[in-house]
């Protein structure tokens, strides 16, 4: 009885351990889940539509409202049947829903509309590059490449240090140029020039 004592504290501990740790997983468990919807949502809220954009919606089953529009200047796109609708500061996935929304209220039964970008707006590059300018954006784009399509460095380009301007910002940053810093649709980059 006695020599059964401190295998049966043993257990006991190892229980309490057990459970203790079950306990811990599941509220981690359920932490991860409620950081999850957030994720996705800047997934999905990452590019935003902007003057410029060019989309092109398809009305399933019904060619006639299909096609390919331009964001103007005022953020609406022109659409057949519904006119302008409002796209700037909107994902693809919820003009997709407005324009749907609107279709369903009177002019079609059940419609099924995708909106896809395909032309971005363009970005600039300003300063110590060979041909400062407008460019096309391509999805991906880094400084490197808007670099290179720019005709590349000058001999008195700061190669460490690129200031960006975002489309929704009035100040520009600096950042450290490193292979992988993005560029996003209507972003002005400067190269600045070294110091010697």
């Amino acid at each position: 009885m006695i020599a059964l004592r401190p295998l049966h504290v043993l257990f006991l501990s190892a229980l309490t351990l057990l459970l203790a740790a079950c306990g811990s997983t599941g509220g981690q468990t359920a932490g991860a889940r409620e950081a999850a919807p957030d994720a996705l949502t800047q997934m999905a809220s990452a590019y935003q539509l902007g003057s410029s954009d060019r989309l092109r919606v398809t009305v399933f089953g019904h060619p006639d409202l299909s096609g390919e529009f331009e964001v103007d200047g005022t953020g609406s796109i022109s659409l057949p049947l519904i006119g302008q609708k409002k796209a700037v500061g909107l994902s693809t996935a919820q003009l997709e829903t407005s324009i749907t929304e609107t279709l369903a209220a009177g002019y079609i039964l059940d419609p099924r509309v995708s909106v896809e970008v395909i032309n971005y707006r363009p970005f600039y590059i300003l300063g110590e590059v060979g041909q400062p300018g407008e460019y096309p954006y391509t999805n991906g784009l880094t400084v490197q490449n808007a670099v290179a399509a720019a005709g590349g460095y000058t001999y008195r380009a700061n190669k460490r240090v690129v200031y960006i301007k975002s489309i929704d910002s009035d100040r520009e940053i600096a950042y450290d140029l490193t292979p992988g810093t993005v560029v996003k649709p209507g972003d002005t980059l400067r190269i600045g020039e070294r110091i010697f």
